[in-house]
Parts: structure tokens; C-alpha cells; sequence
């Protein structure tokens, strides 16, 4: 059995020159075999139309690199004056809200009164109210009966 593994292994190395000889002649074939003119002509013809479209695509991206960049600069100065502008107006607009709460303490500062004194203010108000109501009804009257005399005058002519 042992002589049957050793001739086994004689035919394998037998067979490496056999089969490395069938590989170098695949690759000498693919080296050797040569591209037709008209083909080689088309693949230099593409990458020439691949290389200058590249070159326009480079140089596009350059101009717009370049623009979004003098467009940042210009936002960039304009957010720094803005920042500078609004740090020397918040201590202004801080003293303008003290005041104008001051001042809303002072307007909302209502001087108290006793109960007779909002008694007797409710009733006057509420007069007004009544005499203010009773004028419309009386002026929606007159101004009927202005409409009725248009009409008469309107219809003598």
C-alpha cells in the first residue's frame, strides 16, 4: 500500500509539468495576441473623451468651490458685524425691558377704594350704559324717519 501512495505521488509530480506547461501557454497566448488598429484607435478615442470630460467636471467643481467660498466670506462678514451689533444693543434693550416694567408697575398700580365708592361707581357706569342704549334706539328712529321723508320727497317730485 505504501508503494501504491508513492506512485501516486510520482504521477501528481508527473503531471506538474504538464499542467504548468498548458498555463504558460494561456498567458504567452493572451500576451502575444494582438488588439486590431480600429479597436485601439476607439479605446485611445474614449479615454481622450474620458479625460477631457473629467477636466471640465474638475474645473466646474473649482468655479463652484470658488464661489461658495466668496459667498461664505461674504455670510461669514456679515454674521460677524451682526454678532458685534447685537452684543452693543442687548445692555441697551436689558435697560429698555427695567423700564418699561417699571413702568408697567406704575400703570397697573390702581389706587384702592372702599366698597361704597365701586358700589356707586358700578351704578354710574351702568347708567351710562342705559342712557347710551336708549340714544341709539332714538337714533335709529330719527334716522328712519329720515329714510321714510327721502322716500315721500322723492316720490313728489
Amino acid at each position: 500500500m505504501r508503494n501504491n501512495g508513492f506512485e501516486g505521488l510520482r504521477t501528481l509530480f508527473g503531471a506538474r509539468p504538464v499542467v504548468s506547461d498548458r498555463i504558460k501557454r494561456l498567458i504567452d497566448f493572451r500576451i502575444n495576441e494582438r488588439i486590431p488598429a480600429e479597436r485601439l484607435e476607439e479605446y485611445y478615442r474614449t479615454v481622450d473623451r474620458l479625460a477631457h470630460d473629467h477636466t471640465e467636471v474638475v474645473e466646474d467643481m473649482r468655479r463652484r468651490i470658488n464661489d461658495l467660498e466668496r459667498r461664505f466670506n461674504e455670510v461669514d462678514k456679515i454674521q460677524r458685524w451682526t454678532h458685534n451689533e447685537l452684543e452693543r444693543i442687548i445692555p441697551q434693550v436689558a435697560s429698555q425691558e427695567s423700564q418699561l416694567e417699571s413702568l408697567r408697575e406704575k400703570i397697573a398700580a390702581v389706587p384702592v377704594g372702599d366698597q361704597p365708592q365701586i358700589d356707586e361707581s358700578r351704578t354710574l357706569i351702568d347708567e351710562i350704559r342705559r342712557e347710551h342704549s336708549q340714544i341709539r334706539v332714538r337714533l335709529t328712529a330719527v334716522a328712519q324717519y329720515e329714510d321714510r321723508l327721502r322716500k315721500l320727497e322723492d316720490r313728489a317730485e
